[in-house]
């Protein structure tokens, strides 16, 4: 492997060739190329029956599903799964289920009203002193319980859309935080990614770029020495992702988050608790731990957004709050996110603090 960072070490690959099902028997170079993996994501009916083996009444329901919410998983991505086990946490975040069709707790296309705080499309200024820009609705892989669901077959933000984010942000002097999200922007060719980035950074009054990308942990190998080297260039620059799962915590993740951080770019996680994923102390501390040792920082635990078709992923507050109550007073500070729900309504953050509303005769 080519050293594209001073004092990079190759690690090995996380899986056998074994572990990956139809493609086991896929060169190990094209395995490991991005623009492979992205031409040869699962992104058709057809084929994700023939890798799932499914009932035929589950696959009738599936097809429902992805008429509404389509679906994309990388190769990696779906190595990383146990595809018979329809409660695998991997499976759970990847695949579409037809209980995304059930709308029983009163989810609502966009729960946060970002629509609200939109001051031209694609453009959401709800806080004084920042700003986030969704430059794409294209993501490597589409999560499930995504809260923007709602905007998936929109795709790529034209030229002239981002030109105008852009012509926001220079002409609004109290924003000094500019958070390029989407979608996820790592979709972006590189050469517009810098562009965009570039032009944020010219403007005076903008201090610090956020990217929001789930890259890192759903396909790691775009995080290439190139692709860094043109992230550092944009300092400060602060990544945010999203690793729910400890399975998720491979080899090749902490490859492309050490290039990150190595290159002086933190990094810091947005989980968000989701039933059957990781709604356990065992699971939760397991993911936290995995973090730190990779230099990622838990920031936040989301509750998971009133979304509609995102349902069944909801964990009761009451729960969430008793098992970060739990994983508190066992673990290190430096592990530990804070737990927050985006009040519906577009109202913020909103701190699910424990110490004040749980006892311990309540916990015991």
């Amino acid at each position: 492997m080519e050293l594209g960072i001073k004092g990079e070490r190759k690690i090995a690959t996380t899986d056998e060739k074994s572990n990956r099902g139809p493609w086991q028997d896929v060169d190990e170079a094209d395995w490991q190329d991005w623009r492979w993996q992205v031409r040869n994501r699962v992104r058709t009916e057809k084929l994700l029956d023939e890798l799932l083996k499914d009932a035929p009444e589950i696959s009738r329901l599936r097809r429902t599903v992805i008429r509404t919410y389509p679906f994309a998983v990388t190769p990696y991505y779906f190595s990383l799964m146990k595809p018979r086990d329809a409660g695998d946490p991997i499976r759970l975040q990847c695949i579409p289920d037809p209980r995304e069709l059930t709308f029983s707790l009163g989810g609502v296309e966009d729960p946060l009203e970002e629509g609200r705080d939109m001051p031209l499309p694609g453009l959401i200024h709800r806080y004084a002193d920042r700003c986030l820009a969704m430059v794409t609705h294209s993501c490597m892989m589409y999560c499930r319980h995504c809260n923007r669901k709602r905007f998936w077959k929109a795709g790529r933000a034209e030229k002239a859309r981002l030109g105008a984010m852009i012509d926001y942000v220079a002409a609004t002097p109290g924003i000094r935080e500019v958070i390029v999200s989407g979608g996820d922007p790592l979709t972006l060719p590189e050469a517009v990614l810098d562009s965009l980035l570039g032009a944020l950074r010219a403007i005076p009054h903008v201090e610090v770029l956020r990217l929001g990308s789930r890259v890192p942990v759903v396909l790691p190998m775009r995080i290439t020495p190139s692709l860094v080297r043109m992230l550092r260039k944009h300092r400060p620059l602060w990544f945010n992702t999203q690793f729910n799962s400890p399975r998720e915590l491979t080899k090749e993740a902490a490859l492309a988050c050490r290039r990150l951080v190595d290159a002086g770019i933190p990094l810091s996680n947005q989980s968000v608790l989701l039933r059957g994923v990781n709604d356990t102390c065992e699971t939760m501390r397991e993911l936290l731990y995995g973090l730190q040792r990779i230099s990622v920082r838990p920031y936040y635990l989301f509750a998971c957004d009133p979304v509609r078709g995102a349902d069944h992923f909801r964990v009761d507050l009451w729960k969430g709050m008793e098992m970060m109550e739990r994983i508190s007073r066992s673990t290190s500070g430096l592990c530990v996110p804070r737990y927050v729900m985006d009040v519906p309504g577009g109202k913020g953050k909103m701190p699910l603090q424990t110490f004040s509303l749980l006892n311990d005769s309540f916990l015991s």
